[in-house]
């Protein structure tokens, strides 16, 4: 069952759910003692495909025409499709991005299969692989197996799997040219929706801190505010303090906000809700604060602080300041 990597790049610099894709890729491989390539697509690509090379794969696929410098769904679905056919993957997989959303079902349609998306984890049961996915914005995990023949799909949620456990080594490139002809692409490249067009994108930072019902009232935002400040992080927030209006829906972490998985999330004043467990328990390290020893934060949670926000925070703030000074 050889695994296929499907990356993602864009203006010649990665996405970095590329990593976690590609890492899950070795895993899988490694899990159903198969091998595992990877691909990226585009224009002008050569030096990704060789940083890519560097990593433990079987093989790494440039895929270049010049009618992919501009993302389309059409000339990213006849490529792609073109290279599955080649490649005869038995499984394809991709980080769930916007782009991938947004032509995956057409590449998998194409071919008669269907695609699991945004996939949280995985098991192999008598050498039988298992995806995960969530439902009902996180309350239930639901498992999928594949019936149909390969070439199978899935797309990967972001911080599902960790990008640092991508495992070295050396790859051959080989470039593919997929047949395409202007006529093939029904639609005009706009500028594209990127995750980064709100005003941050917290999908990108290595430290958040987060903020939550705890914090009372908007005036108390800045205290928050201040040990973000402390750790150079982002501050972002659970849907009851955006829905408030205390900070911008683009700081919202969780099923309706963004997914992320920073280095370090502290989670202040934050009970924990599946909805905003969903978007942030892939972080690498959680540290929660919160005076209720029974907040379903604790359970993800790596450190945990029981204890009045309005005491811990500035005394962290302060400790945090002395240690980076």
């Amino acid at each position: 069952m050889s695994i296929l990597a499907i990356l993602e790049q864009r203006g010649g610099a990665w996405n970095r759910m590329s990593f976690e894709t590609a890492a899950a890729a070795q895993q899988l491989a490694k899990e159903l003692n198969t091998t595992a390539s990877a691909a990226v697509a585009g224009q002008g690509i050569g030096s990704l495909a060789a940083e890519m090379a560097g990593r433990q794969f079987e093989k790494v696929y440039a895929v270049e025409h010049d009618l992919l410098q501009d993302y389309t769904p059409d000339a990213y679905a006849i490529a792609l499709r073109q290279l599955v056919e080649k490649v005869k993957p038995a499984l394809a997989i991709f980080p769930h991005t916007y782009q991938v959303r947004d032509f995956l079902p057409k590449l998998a349609t194409s071919l008669g299969r269907v695609a699991v998306s945004d996939v949280i984890a995985h098991r192999v049961e008598n050498g039988e692989l298992v995806l995960v996915r969530q439902l009902f914005q996180g309350k239930v995990n639901a498992d999928y197996r594949f019936a149909d023949e390969a070439p199978q799909f899935a797309s990967l949620q972001a911080g599902a799997y960790r990008a640092d456990l991508l495992a070295a080594g050396s790859a051959a490139v080989e470039n593919f040219a997929p047949q395409l002809a202007a006529a093939d692409i029904r639609t005009k490249p706009q500028a594209p929706f990127r995750e980064a067009a709100r005003a941050v994108d917290l999908g990108a930072a290595a430290i958040i801190v987060s903020v939550g019902r705890g914090i009372k009232e908007a005036d108390n935002i800045p205290l928050v505010q201040k040990l973000a400040d402390a750790f150079g992080a982002e501050l972002a927030a659970s849907r009851p303090i955006c829905d408030a209006g205390w900070l911008p829906m683009e700081r919202q972490v969780g099923s309706s906000g963004q997914t992320v998985a920073p280095k370090l999330y502290v989670a202040v004043g934050i009970s924990g809700a599946i909805q905003h467990l969903v978007g942030m328990k892939g972080s690498r390290t959680i540290v929660a604060i919160n005076k209720d020893p029974d907040a379903p934060i604790f359970e993800v949670a790596d450190y945990g602080i029981v204890g009045d926000l309005f005491q811990v925070v500035p005394e962290l703030t302060e400790a945090v300041e002395k240690a980076r000074s």
